[in-house]
């Protein structure tokens, strides 16, 4: 790999194309003395069946309804929804006071019957059941609602209320405030350049220093402009707008390095790694420029400098802009390091 040049070794700021902003990197600001706060080390050792789980199959949930025997996957209406379909779609205008009602709904899907299992820790055929299922909602969602949001928020410290594996699925009718900044951003690219902008981004970083993995189809990096310490973007090698486009080959690809990616964030420190994975594609509306748009997927994990410490987005980070205490390319090496064995 190519030297790094040395501004990377004094603070900095980059620059982020996919969302029109910027971050600061202080690079060696992990060294400094810690006495704050950390978080409970997180020992996974779940039996295959809870009996006192809401998503085990056949248990009960917390509205009295009962879970099915499902066998592989299980999708059902969030029974606490932040979003429902019958809400109002009023408008209030008042000089510089706007709301308006937003209509959509929300689900959650159970990747396994097996309450004990993780993504991480799953086979790759079972993990393609995963996929499928994703882009299966993606669809049926998409035909009614504006924006799709899939998205896997994993452990404690991502706010996750049970450990069963299980994700969700958010549609509304509003195009979300960041969803429309990555939108703008990718058009603006496209109509300027008549490429993808995150073609060029993947055709620019294979075989960097910023590459954690890659296969025929797929490729994961730590973002030049990413945020959170060890956070990944995973972006197809090949033009798909959104994930119920993707074909056999790279669901299967998919299946395979999201796996292994995942595999890694829990070798890093040796426990179970949480963090927030989402899917963006292009929205799904009459004047959606699907040309512009490629599908990809964010992680965003917490903890920076063990098991028990995370980087907190307070202080400057809150009134000012983002900022990172590692390098992109540190965060990349470290991740490459441990291996995605089994």
């Amino acid at each position: 790999m190519a030297e790094l040049p040395a501004l990377f070794a004094e603070p900095h700021r980059r620059y982020d194309p996919l969302r029109d902003e910027w971050v600061l990197v202080s690079p060696g600001r992990t060294n400094r003395p810690w006495q704050g706060g950390e978080e409970r080390l997180q020992v996974e050792q779940r039996p295959p069946f809870d009996p006192a789980c809401y998503l085990c199959p056949g248990n009960t949930r917390a509205n009295g309804e009962t879970n099915p025997a499902y066998a592989t996957t299980y999708v059902f209406t969030n029974d606490f929804a932040a979003l429902r379909p019958a809400t109002s779609d009023a408008v209030l205008e008042d000089g510089l006071l706007r709301a308006e009602g937003e209509q959509g709904t929300c689900r959650v899907i159970c990747f396994s019957p097996r309450h004990d299992l993780t993504l991480a820790g799953m086979d790759p055929a079972d993990v393609r059941r995963v996929i499928d299922l994703w882009a299966a909602q993606t669809a049926e969602l998409g035909a009614r609602y504006r924006w799709v949001q899939v998205f896997e928020n994993r452990g404690e410290a991502m706010g996750a209320s049970n450990p069963h594996p299980h994700g969700q699925v958010w549609a509304g009718t509003a195009l979300p405030t960041g969803i429309a900044r990555e939108d703008a951003s990718q058009r603006a690219y496209h109509a300027r350049i008549g490429r993808q902008l995150l073609a060029d981004v993947a055709a620019q970083e294979t075989g960097g220093p910023r590459v954690v993995d890659e296969n025929e189809d797929w490729l994961v990096l730590v973002p030049f402009w990413a945020v959170w310490p060890f956070e990944v973007l995973v972006v197809p090698k090949r033009s798909f707008a959104r994930m119920p486009d993707l074909d056999d080959a790279a669901r299967d690809a998919l299946a395979a390095i999201l796996g292994a990616t995942l595999r890694r964030y829990d070798a890093l420190f040796g426990v179970p790694f949480p963090y927030s994975l989402g899917w963006h594609g292009a929205p799904f509306c009459d004047d959606a420029d699907e040309d512009a748009w490629r599908l990809h997927g964010h992680a965003y994990p917490p903890l920076l400098r063990s098991a028990t410490v995370r980087k907190f987005m307070v202080g400057y980070e809150l009134l000012a802009e983002a900022q990172r205490d590692v390098t992109p390319e540190d965060a990349a090496a470290r991740l490459r390091a441990v291996g995605s064995g089994r």
